[in-house]
């Protein structure tokens, strides 16, 4: 798949980089690099005009990652329609896949019968994985209505995203009352524990709080408490975007009321059941609750994430409990907030402990208010690569040489989005609204929302 020409939409935006940091040479590189990374490795077009997105190292398609992957291409797609062509075969081909499993979290590219098919869950040879994470669900949603903002399309709003619209309400629906409802549970024989579900695959036990149920974390961990209080928040948001989707283009009120009505159910069970106060930070947000009374505070690398509250347009960039998370997260309060020698950020209990995910630290310049910050941020970024001109999926803070995944593109790709804020592209319809003046010296201002 290497050695694709590279469409001149792609090369404007990386010329707009070069433009914006010309004395950084690196940077340029590491950005060209990392940009053409998905389009150049990753994407397999197939013969029903789908596109198919490898993760990378994994031949099989998460909805996260691969959402995330082509999410840069957004600003390519308001002018280029190939580029538009194959961000909507992803979308169509992600709704193909929650019509055939919306627990499931990875497919395969045909029925081939690859990935854990001995894993006791409800498994079938489409699927790769069947580890139910609501962030899962959330991304196909949030990309199609990107999609919409980004070049006003609105074929994929279609019988295909209806049904797979309606699948994911009633999944969110029934997991709010996990212990009664939910036909879902998943056993993994291992002994990695993170990599099973505890009580006969139905996981810790969870009371009725108006929050949705999730087995996983982003991490593909097990989670420790079943309400994930950012992917919650996420859901919160695109069930708001399905709403407007409704109102607008398929005129179905009575599936729109159902979004918002969701929406408000999970928003009133967030600000009741995961909000901690914390003796040093005060009011701060969880990241895993279970209603009765049990919190686990911590903040884990993979998006969504604590820290990418306002990124995914939860909260504003400045409201007052998001900063007061942040400020705990990035700090040694954080079990998985790891300071060395060449970095400080957030890793995650999936890799080992000092290992810092480039992701979480294109999220932490990505909601920085400080165009210092991000500036610090990106001299990280841009000299922890291991040498190699490319993210990963963590490194040592001490030996940035020691990383795991040479091949990540999900970790390229936010890379590239965080740059592109930085030269005052971002895409429409997000919540980052950066407005950048570009002038001898560097000056930013952060709209509130």
């Amino acid at each position: 798949m290497k050695n694709k020409v590279i469409p001149a939409s792609l090369n404007r935006l990386i010329a707009l980089v070069k433009e914006t940091f010309p004395e950084d040479a690196k940077l340029q590189t590491m950005f060209e690099q990392c940009f053409v990374n998905t389009y150049e490795t990753t994407l397999k077009s197939q013969k029903d005009g789908t596109t198919f997105v490898i993760t990378g190292d994994i031949p099989a398609m998460w909805f996260r990652d691969s959402a995330a992957q082509v999410r840069p291409y957004l600003m390519a797609a308001e002018e280029d329609e190939n580029i538009a062509e194959m961000i909507e075969g992803v979308i169509r081909r992600q709704l193909q896949f929650i019509n055939i499993d919306p627990y499931a979290n990875a497919f395969n590219e045909s029925a081939n019968g690859k990935g854990h098919q001995t894993d006791q869950t409800e498994m079938l040879p489409e699927i790769w994985e069947r580890k139910y994470e609501i962030d899962s669900l959330c991304y196909p949603i949030q990309l199609s209505y990107l999609f919409w903002k980004s070049t006003g399309r609105v074929e994929h709003f279609d019988h295909l995203f209806v049904e797979a619209l309606k699948k994911i309400l009633n999944v969110w629906t029934a997991e709010q009352d996990h212990e009664n409802n939910s036909p879902y549970s998943f056993i993994r024989e291992t002994n990695r524990y993170y990599d099973t579900l505890i009580r006969d695959g139905k996981g810790s036990k969870t009371a009725k709080t108006g929050m949705t149920w999730s087995g996983f974390r982003p991490s593909d961990d097990a989670c420790l408490y079943g309400f994930l209080v950012p992917s919650n928040m996420f859901a919160v948001v695109v069930l708001k975007y399905a709403a407007e989707i409704c109102d607008e283009v398929i005129k179905d009120m009575e599936l729109k009321r159902a979004c918002e009505q969701l929406a408000d159910e999970i928003n009133t069970g967030i600000e009741k059941y995961a909000a901690f106060n914390h003796p040093v930070f005060d009011s701060i947000y969880a990241y895993e609750t279970d209603g009765l009374g049990r919190f686990n505070l911590m903040d884990d690398a993979n998006v969504p994430s604590l820290l990418s509250i306002p990124y995914l347009g939860y909260t504003g960039f400045k409201d007052e409990t998001y900063l007061n998370t942040r400020s705990y997260i990035l700090s040694r309060e954080n079990p998985y907030y790891y300071e060395g020698v060449k970095a400080r950020g957030i890793g995650s209990p999936h890799t080992p402990g000092q290992y810092v995910w480039p992701i979480a630290l294109s999220i932490q310049g990505m909601t920085a208010v400080s165009y210092e910050e991000k500036l610090n941020i990106l001299k990280i970024l841009t000299s922890t690569d291991g040498n190699t001109g490319f993210m990963h999926e963590g490194f040592h803070a001490d030996m940035p040489e020691k990383y795991t995944r040479e091949w990540f593109s999900w970790s390229n790709s936010m890379f590239s989005e965080f740059v592109l804020s930085l030269c005052g592209k971002v895409v429409k319809g997000s919540p980052l609204h950066l407005s950048i003046k570009i002038k001898e010296n560097y000056t930013i201002d952060l709209f509130d929302l």
